[in-house]
């Protein structure tokens, strides 16, 4: 094979294996990874205030016990709330606008929407 077409397949396979290194779900700040599991305070160490900021209460309606951020367990009953934050960011021209649901002051999912121009 010729040796101009082995480094062009090299490059491939690198840039391959680097896009599917970083993990589903996260948000690159600052040069660290921030996604789920991520506590409310690593959060924020990594990525800095968010543009956006939304909080409320989810009604239980079944018995749940929930691990907060501190490692404590938490039982919630029917007629209570759950306390859920989302911070949105909005990384930077050609990524996508970032959404991180935090729950009992854990990252529990992230959502990415519409691409920034």
């Amino acid at each position: 094979m010729h040796p101009l077409r082995v480094l062009r397949w090299t490059a491939v396979a690198l840039a391959i294996g680097y896009a599917t290194s970083v993990p589903a779900q996260s948000l690159r700040c600052n040069g660290d990874l921030a996604g789920v599991g991520d506590s409310k305070a690593s959060l924020f160490q990594k990525c800095g205030k968010p543009a956006f900021q939304d909080s409320f209460c989810k009604p239980v309606d079944t018995v749940q016990t929930v691990i907060d951020a501190a490692g404590n367990t938490i039982v919630l009953g029917p007629g209570s709330c759950q306390q859920i934050d989302e911070w949105t960011y909005f990384p930077g021209s050609g990524q996508f606008v970032t959404t991180f649901r935090l729950e009992g002051g854990v990252v529990k999912s992230v959502k990415y929407g519409d691409r920034i121009n």
